[in-house]
Parts: structure tokens; sequence; C-alpha cells
């Protein structure tokens, strides 16, 4: 796949970003990357929780600027920035690059998962200023936390005229196809057949390998109970078919848009493992677009924010890696978790297959 131009290339310096300012500090640029066994750890803490550290992946990884990691990302057609959901310095860093980006070239779209394709003539309509923020967040159905993370970007792209993509697929599809399995797509028709993507992309390969991997590990994904081996690959199979909905529909949003829009460059910002390594939406966008060079962001929560580090498989998930500090735990109690699930329920109910 070496059209997805994953050079490797060195550089040095250090961005740190905080709610109020973006400002490179020029002492850090010598920091030191220490590497023991497979662990690579930077000798400069993050020193808050809007911190990050942007590192250059390659044979020798080096810190590097917000500008100039937005000097070489410029160059290419899409840039992916994956995220830890919610996470505050993944926002701000997410916001820097559209913003530095878009200084170099005005000709640029956001792309986000975060919005569902039929929430695009909401979003295309709060854009030109026809209705307000709260029309957008109920009908578009943006994500809970969209002011706190997802308002910046989208404000952006407002007051500069700039398209902003709904790439998602409905979340309630997502189900049916969990459900039933990717022949549900053969059961849509009119509208809500362009609400998912015209072909998922189920081939096995690296990502389905990582995808039922991420499965056997996960503690509440991995199908159990009383289902014959055969009923649990066939049950696997369809969650990752629910996944790869995402994927291939976020990718084909992405190439549409592209296609009318010949000379346009993309930011898209998703969640991590939707573009981590440039598989998933990456490889299903390249699918669609033969030729086209992207590059990905990947996020990676420090352990010890006094001493952040990543490891050698790190390397291989994106042209930079966000160091950025852990998010608390959720849970320490089972009683707690069991409450939690009791009062979402509601939640989880709404996106069940409704077709």
């Amino acid at each position: 796949m070496t059209v997805l131009k994953s050079k490797l290339l060195g550089a040095a310096c250090l961005a740190l970003l905080t709610l109020g300012a973006c400002a490179s500090v020029p002492s850090s640029e010598s920091a030191a990357i220490t590497m023991s066994a497979d662990t690579y750890t930077v000798e400069k803490p993050l020193t808050d929780f809007t911190d990050f550290i942007l590192v250059k992946t390659g044979p020798s990884p080096r810190i590097v600027s917000m500008d100039e990691a937005i000097n070489v990302l410029s160059e290419y057609d899409v840039v992916f920035v994956g995220e830890a959901h919610g996470h505050a310095a993944n926002h701000i860093a997410q916001s820097k690059l559209f913003a530095g980006l878009y200084a170099k070239n005005n000709n640029i779209a956001l792309s986000m998962e975060q919005f569902e394709r039929p929430a695009q003539s909401v979003l295309d309509a709060y854009l030109k200023g026809d209705i307000g923020e709260e029309t957008l967040v109920h009908d578009g159905k943006a994500w809970p936390h969209y002011r706190s993370s997802y308002r910046p970007l989208v404000e952006f792209a407002k007051a500069n005229d700039l398209s902003v993509i709904a790439a998602e697929v409905p979340a309630n599809m997502v189900s049916c196809v969990g459900e039933r399995g990717p022949d549900f797509l053969g059961s849509l028709s009119g509208d809500t057949r362009g609400y998912i993507a015209d072909e998922l992309h189920l081939e096995d390969g690296p990502y389905k390998d990582k995808f039922f991997a991420f499965l056997k590990a996960a503690a509440g994904h991995h199908v159990s109970g009383n289902l014959s081996e055969a009923e649990q690959e066939k049950q696997n199979f369809y969650r990752y078919a629910a996944q790869v909905s995402r994927d291939d529909t976020m990718a084909e949003s992405m190439a549409l848009h592209l296609k009318e829009n010949p000379d346009r460059k993309i930011i898209h910002v998703n969640g991590s493992f939707h573009s981590a390594g440039l598989l998933g939406t990456p490889a299903r966008l390249e699918m669609r677009v033969p030729g086209i060079t992207m590059a990905n962001v990947h996020p990676v929560m420090a352990d010890d924010p006094s001493r952040p580090s990543f490891t050698q498989s790190d390397l291989a998930q994106g042209e930079y890696l966000l160091l950025i500090s852990p998010t608390p735990k959720r849970f320490v109690q089972m009683k707690n978790i069991n409450a939690f699930m009791a009062r979402t329920r509601g939640e989880i109910d709404k996106d069940k297959c409704s077709y």
C-alpha cells in the first residue's frame, strides 16, 4: 500500500497546548527520548491534562513542534486525527491542526465521525446561519460532549465558510449490521439506503485480525454464552461488519466530497481505532480514491505523565503520535459499573436496530 505515503522523516521540537494558548517551548527541543526494550520514554513531563507532545515517528522518533507537523501534513490530501473521545488535549490538538492546515491551504473541508449522514442538511443549515446551535445539537443528533469537544472545529469551519462532512452511518444501522450481518444492506431502499456505504469491504487482512483480537481481549465485547463455535464465529463476523460499516461509510463520504471537489484537502476526525496504522477508514478511502495521499495523527495515553512513553508498536500507528495524559478510571467497583449500566440502558436502547 505504497500510495499511503507513510514516509518516516525526523525532526525536533515540542508543542505544548493549553486551553488558553498554544506555545512552543524552545528549551524543550532538546528533550531526550530514551529507549529501553521496546519502550521509548520522553524526558519531559506533560504538565497538565491539556498538555500534549507531538512525536514524529520513524527509526529515530523525535519531538516536533505543531508548526513543523503542520508543514509536513499540509502536503497530504487527507489528514486523519485519531482521538480518545472527550480528551481535552486531543481536541485542542485537533483544533490547532485544523487552523494550521487551513492557513497553509484554505481549500480544505472538515470531515467528522461525530455527525451521521442524515444530519448533513442540519449541519449545512447551521453553517449558513439558518439555525442556532441548540437546533444543531438536537436535530443533528450531536454527540453529548459536542460543546466541549467539537464546537471549536465546527465554529472554525463556520467562520471561514468551510464545508463540514457528516460522514458517519446512523448508529441504529450499525446495530442492524451487527445483529443481521452485511445482508442487511439489501433490505434498504430509498433515502435510507444512502445513509450507509454502497459497499462494505470485509476481506481478511490486518484490520480484521486487529478487530478480532480486540473482541477477544476487551471485556464485554467478546461473544459468550451457549453458542456453538460456528455461531460465535458468525456473531463475531457480524460485529466486524458493523465496525466496517462505519469505516466504509466515512470513507465513502469523503470520497464523494472529493469527487465533487477534486482539488480539496480534508481533515478527518474519528476514534483512533478507525485510522490507526492507516487501516480501517483510510484503507477504505484509498480503495475508492486510488493514489490518494494520507497521514494519521495517533493519540497515545501516557501511563506516567511525568515521564510519558510510547512503544515500538505505537510507531506504526501514524506519521505522528500525540502523547497525552491518561484519563481517570471510569470505575473502581463492580457495583458502580452495574449502576451505570442500569441508568444508561435507555440510551443504549435508542440505538437498537429499528429497520
